[in-house]
C-alpha cells in the first residue's frame, strides 16, 4: 500500500492558485517598474531643464552637470531592468521547484534562491547609496520610508534611527515664508503628483542651513496617493559662491559688465551705471558696447583686437555720460569667455574712472609751475641740498634773515655758522634723511646772523628723488621763530604762575575749614576756661590760628584774584600783606625788613592782585641779591609823596646791578641770575603792571654795593570811603568780641556745610547759647528740613556737596527754600553765605541781598553771635514738625 497516493483537496487548490497569482503579480510588479522608471527620467530630465534655464551661468566645470544627471539616471534605469530580469529568472526557479517538490533537492534550490535574491537586494542598496544627491519617500503623515546613504550621512544617523519617523523631527524650514509656501504648494503637489523647486532647510542637530533643488513626486498606488518620493541635489555651497559672486559684483567701485557675442550688454553692476548717469542698471541691459564710447569706432578697434588675442588690457578710453553728455576717461579692460569646445560664451569687461585722476596730473603740472613763480614771494627760506650736504639752491628769503645772498652759499656746507651743538643734530637729521632711516623730520636750531645777532629758525626737511627713485639730496623749509619762541616762553612762564596760583589757592580753601574749627574751639574753651595757664595756652593756640588764617587770606588774594578791576588802595596795608606772604623765606634767609610809610599817604587807584605781584617780586629779587654776597642782610621799603604821585623804594644791600645790564634789566628774557634761579620774565611783568597802573618803575645801582627800585603810582583824589579793605597784619595778642549782652534764645537756625566740623562747632555753640539748632550735610537734607521747619537764619556755605557727588551752589539752595517758604505762606528765613574761597565783588553782592550776610571762613564765634543778634525776634517763626539735628 503507498503512502499519500491522494493528494489532499487544499493542498491541489493551492498548488494550482499560487502560479496563477504569481504571474498576476509579476505582472503588476512589471507595470510598477516600468512606470517608476518613467517617473525617475522624466524627473531627472526635468530637473535639468529647469537646473539650465533657472540658474545664472555656471562655471565650464558645472555647464555639463545637467547632462550628466541624465546620463547617471539613464544608467540607473539600465541597471534596474537588468535586476528585474534577474529577479523573474529567481521566480521562474522557484515555480520549478515548486513543480518538483518531491526532489531530494529542494533544500539546496532554495538557499541558491535565498543568496540571488540577498545579492539582488544589496546590490539595489549599492547603487542607491552611490548617488550623492539625497533619495528619500514619505508617507502622507511625514513618517519616513526609505533613505539613501546621502540622506542619513546628512543627519548624522544610522537608517534604524531615521526609517519610521517623522521627517520634522531631523528638517525644519527657518523661514515662516518658507513654512507659508510648504502649506501652499502641498496640496497642489497631491493634486497635480509633481512638483520641484528649491528649499531653504535647518537640520536640527547640527543647526546648519542648507538648499535643495528638489522634485518630487507622488507614490501612487490604485489611483490613490500613498505618499511622496523625491530627489534632492544640495546646492548650498553654489548659493554660498553665487551669492558671494553677486556681493562682489554689485559692491565693486569699478564698473562690470557681461556682454553677448554681438556685443550687447546683458548685465552690469551699480558702479556702472553710476559711472555712466544711468537711473538703473537695468536701463543699461541690451544696449550695444558701443553706444557707451565717445568714439564708436574706438570700440570697433578693441573689438578686432579681441577677436585675436581674447583679451585687452588697461585700455585708455573715453566714454560719454549718459545724461549731461559729458566726456569720461577709463581705463578699459576686457576679455572673451569661451566654454571647453572653444564656443562664445560672453565677453566680460571693467570700466575705471580715471577723469579725477587725469585732472589731477594736469592740475599738479599747472601748480608745479606756480610754486616755482611763487618761490621768489615765500615767505620761509627754502634750500636744496646734495647728498654731501652742500647748497645747491637757496631762496631769496636767505639773505634778509641771515645777510647772505644766495650765491654765496652755494656749494658750501650746511651748518657753517650753526651752534655747534645744533650742528651736530642737523647733520644727524640729514644722513637719516639720506640713509631713508625717515621720510621726513623736523628741527629747531640756532644760527648766527652775518652781524653777529643769533636767530632760531624751525625747519621740516624732505628727501629729493630723481626719476628713478634714487635718492639724490634733501630739501628743507626754515622759518625763523625767534620771536615766536620769546612770546612762547612768556606764555610758559604765564601757564606755569597760574597753574601755581590754582594750587595755592586749593590748599588755602581746604585749610579755612580746619582753621575755622580751631579758632572756635579755642575760643570756646577759652571762654570756659578758668585755669589761668589753660587760657594763656588757649590764646597763644588762637593767636597762631588767627595768624595761619591771615597768611591763608594773603595767598587766596595773590593766587586768585578777582576779576580785574581798579579800587582805591591804602599801600602800606597792602604791603604789609604782600610781606606775610614771604615772612618765612625772609626770616629764614636772616634778612631784616625796614618798614617806613608816612602817616598821611595817600590812597592810589589799582588792582590789589596785580600791585601785590609787583612788590613780591621786588622783595623775591633783593632776598636773592643780598643771598648772593653775604648771610644776613636789610631790605628798606620807604612810601612818600612827590608832588602827585607816591613813591615806594626798595633798597637791599645785595650784590647790585652791573652798569653795562643797566639798560637792559626790565627786557624779557633777561637776567644776570644763575642758570636756573630765574626767567628773566619778572621785571617786565612788574614793568607792564606799573605801567597799566599809568606808573613807572627804574633802578639804579648804589656805590656802595646793593640796588634800589623805585615805583612811582599816581595819588588817587577820590573819596576815602571807596578803599578797598585789606587784611591787618597778626597782632600780637587776641581779640576778644564780648558776646550779645541780650538774650539769644528762642531762634531756630538751620546749618547747612558738607564739612563735619564745621557743623559740630555751630551747633554746639549755637546749642549751647539757646538757639534751636538743626544742621545738614548735603543740599537734599537741607531742603527736606526746611519743607518741614521754619526758620529765622540758616547759615549756609557757598559751594556744597549733594548725595549724587556733585557740587551745589549755596545760592541755588536758597532760591529753592525760598521757593518752599513762599508756597506755604512761611516767613523767609535770613541766609548768612560762609565760604573758605576769596570772594569777588559780585559773588559778596549776590550774598548779601535781600538782607542776607557773607561770613568769610574762617571766623569768630563772636563774629557769628554778632550776625545773629541781628536777626528778628523768634516769635515769627512757625514751630517745627519734626525736629532734626
Amino acid at each position: 500500500m503507498r503512502k499519500n497516493s491522494t493528494p489532499r483537496p487544499d493542498s491541489s487548490a493551492e498548488s494550482a492558485s499560487s502560479p496563477l497569482e504569481r504571474d498576476r503579480l509579476t505582472r503588476r510588479e512589471r507595470g510598477v517598474w516600468r512606470a517608476a522608471l518613467l517617473l525617475l527620467g522624466a524627473m531627472a530630465v526635468a530637473l535639468a531643464i529647469t537646473s539650465w534655464d533657472g540658474n545664472p551661468p555656471m562655471p565650464h566645470r558645472l555647464e555639463a552637470l545637467p547632462v550628466g544627471l541624465v546620463v547617471l539616471v539613464a544608467l540607473f534605469a539600465a541597471y534596474a531592468w537588468s535586476k528585474t530580469n534577474e529577479i523573474a529568472e529567481l521566480r521562474g526557479l522557484v515555480r520549478g521547484i515548486e513543480q518538483r517538490s518531491h526532489s531530494g533537492k529542494d533544500e539546496e534550490k532554495l538557499d541558491q534562491v535565498f543568496s540571488l535574491i540577498s545579492k539582488s537586494q544589496q546590490g539595489y542598496r549599492d547603487l542607491i547609496d552611490t548617488f550623492e544627491d539625497l533619495l528619500f519617500s514619505l508617507s502622507l503623515d511625514g513618517k519616513v520610508l526609505a533613505v539613501n546613504k546621502s540622506f542619513a550621512d546628512l543627519l548624522n544617523l544610522s537608517f534604524a534611527e531615521v526609517i519610521g519617523r517623522r521627517v520634522d523631527e531631523f528638517l525644519e524650514l527657518p523661514d515662516s515664508g518658507d513654512r507659508l509656501a510648504l502649506e501652499q504648494w502641498l496640496p497642489r503637489l497631491l493634486q497635480r503628483r509633481r512638483w520641484n523647486g528649491v528649499i531653504r532647510v535647518r537640520v536640527k542637530k547640527t543647526g546648519a542651513i542648507h538648499y535643495f533643488d528638489c522634485v518630487l513626486h507622488a507614490i501612487v498606488r490604485g489611483d490613490a496617493v500613498h505618499g511622496v518620493g523625491g530627489l534632492a541635489r544640495d546646492i548650498t555651497q553654489e548659493r554660498l559662491n553665487e551669492t558671494r559672486f553677486t556681493e562682489l559684483f554689485h559692491t565693486l567701485r569699478e564698473g562690470v559688465y557681461l556682454a553677448s557675442s554681438d556685443d550687447r550688454i546683458t548685465e552690469v553692476n551699480p558702479a556702472l551705471a553710476q559711472m555712466l548717469g544711468f537711473a538703473q542698471k537695468e536701463d543699461m541691459t541690451n544696449l550695444e558696447i558701443s553706444s557707451l564710447y565717445a568714439n564708436a569706432a574706438d570700440r570697433e578697434g578693441e573689438r578686432r583686437k579681441l577677436s585675436e588675442a581674447g583679451y585687452l588690457g588697461a585700455n585708455e578710453v573715453t566714454l560719454k555720460h549718459h545724461e549731461d553728455g559729458r566726456q569720461i576717461v577709463a581705463m578699459h579692460t576686457t576679455a572673451v569667455i569661451r566654454d571647453p569646445a572653444g564656443n562664445f560664451v560672453r565677453c566680460q569687461g571693467t570700466f575705471v574712472d580715471v577723469t579725477e585722476q587725469r585732472e589731477m596730473e594736469r592740475r599738479l603740472h599747472r601748480e608745479q609751475e606756480f610754486a616755482r613763480r611763487l618761490m621768489d614771494s615765500f615767505p620761509d627760506v627754502v634750500i636744496a641740498l646734495d647728498r654731501d650736504a652742500r647748497y645747491t639752491f637757496a631762496s631769496p628769503q636767505i639773505y634778509e634773515v641771515l645777510g647772505y645772498r644766495p650765491e654765496e652759499l652755494i656749494g658750501k656746507r650746511v651748518g657753517g655758522r650753526s651752534d655747534p651743538h645744533d650742528r651736530a643734530a642737523m647733520l644727524d637729521l640729514f644722513d637719516s634723511l639720506i640713509s631713508k632711516r625717515l621720510s621726513d623730520g623736523q628741527i629747531e636750531y640756532r644760527t648766527q646772523h652775518r652781524n653777529g645777532e643769533w636767530r632760531v629758525f624751525r625747519a621740516s626737511a624732505r628727501p629729493l628723488h630723481d626719476e628713478t627713485g634714487a635718492i639724490t639730496g634733501v630739501i628743507a623749509s626754515a622759518r625763523d621763530i625767534t620771536e615766536q619762541q620769546k612770546l612762547q616762553q612768556q606764555l610758559i612762564q604765564s601757564e606755569r604762575l597760574a597753574a601755581m596760583g590754582q594750587m595755592i589757592a586749593g590748599v588755602a580753601h581746604e585749610l579755612n575749614n580746619p582753621l575755622t574749627a580751631i579758632l572756635g574751639v579755642t575760643e570756646l574753651l577759652r571762654d570756659k576756661s578758668a585755669d589761668e595757664t589753660s587760657r594763656r595756652q588757649l590764646d597763644l593756640a588762637h593767636l597762631q590760628a588767627r595768624r595761619a588764617t591771615h597768611i591763608v587770606q594773603s595767598l587766596l588774594v595773590f593766587s586768585r584774584p578777582a576779576t580785574p578791576r581798579s579800587t582805591l588802595l591804602h599801600l602800606p596795608d597792602l604791603l604789609q600783606r604782600t610781606l606775610q606772604l614771604h615772612e618765612h623765606s625772609l626770616r629764614v634767609n636772616n634778612i631784616r625788613v625796614d618798614l617806613v610809610a608816612r602817616p598821611d599817604l595817600p590812597t592810589v587807584l589799582g588792582d590789589s592782585n596785580q600791585l601785590t605781584q609787583v612788590f613780591l617780586n621786588l622783595i623775591v629779587n633783593a632776598e636773592q641779591a643780598i643771598r648772593e654776597v653775604r648771610e644776613q642782610g636789610t631790605l628798606r621799603i620807604r612810601l612818600g609823596v612827590v608832588g602827585d604821585r607816591v613813591l615806594i623804594t626798595f633798597q637791599d644791600d645785595g650784590v647790585g646791578i652791573r652798569r653795562e645790564a643797566l639798560p637792559r634789566i626790565f627786557d624779557p628774557f633777561f637776567t644776570t641770575k644763575r642758570p636756573g634761579r630765574g626767567t628773566g620774565l619778572g621785571l617786565s611783568i612788574c614793568m607792564a603792571i606799573i605801567r597799566e597802573h599809568n606808573g613807572d618803575i627804574s633802578a639804579q645801582p648804589l656805590s656802595d654795593g646793593g640796588s634800589v627800585f623805585t615805583v612811582s603810582l599816581p595819588v588817587c583824589t577820590q573819596s576815602v570811603a571807596l578803599v578797598e579793605p585789606v587784611s591787618a597784619p597778626a597782632a600780637s595778642h587776641v581779640e576778644t568780641i564780648a558776646p550779645p549782652a541780650v538774650a539769644l534764645g528762642g531762634k531756630r537756625i538751620l546749618v547747612v556745610d558738607d564739612e563735619e566740623s564745621i557743623l559740630e562747632l555751630v551747633s554746639d555753640t549755637l546749642g549751647a547759647r539757646g538757639y534751636s539748632v538743626d544742621r545738614a550735610a548735603t543740599c537734599e537734607y537741607a531742603l527736606e528740613l526746611a519743607g518741614r521747619n521754619s526758620y529765622n537764619a540758616i547759615l549756609c556755605d557757598l559751594n556744597l556737596g549733594s548725595e549724587a557727588g556733585h557740587i551745589v551752589s549755596g545760592f541755588d539752595l536758597h532760591d529753592r527754600i525760598c521757593e518752599k517758604t513762599q508756597a506755604r505762606s512761611g516767613a523767609r528765613p535770613h541766609f548768612i553765605f560762609m565760604s573758605g574761597d576769596l570772594v569777588e565783588a559780585a559773588i559778596g553782592e549776590q550774598a548779601g541781598r535781600e538782607g542776607n550776610r557773607f561770613l568769610q571762613k574762617p571766623f569768630r564765634i563772636a563774629e557769628l553771635l554778632a550776625l545773629l543778634e541781628e536777626l528778628p525776634a523768634a516769635d515769627a517763626v512757625l514751630q517745627p514738625k519734626n525736629s532734626s539735628t
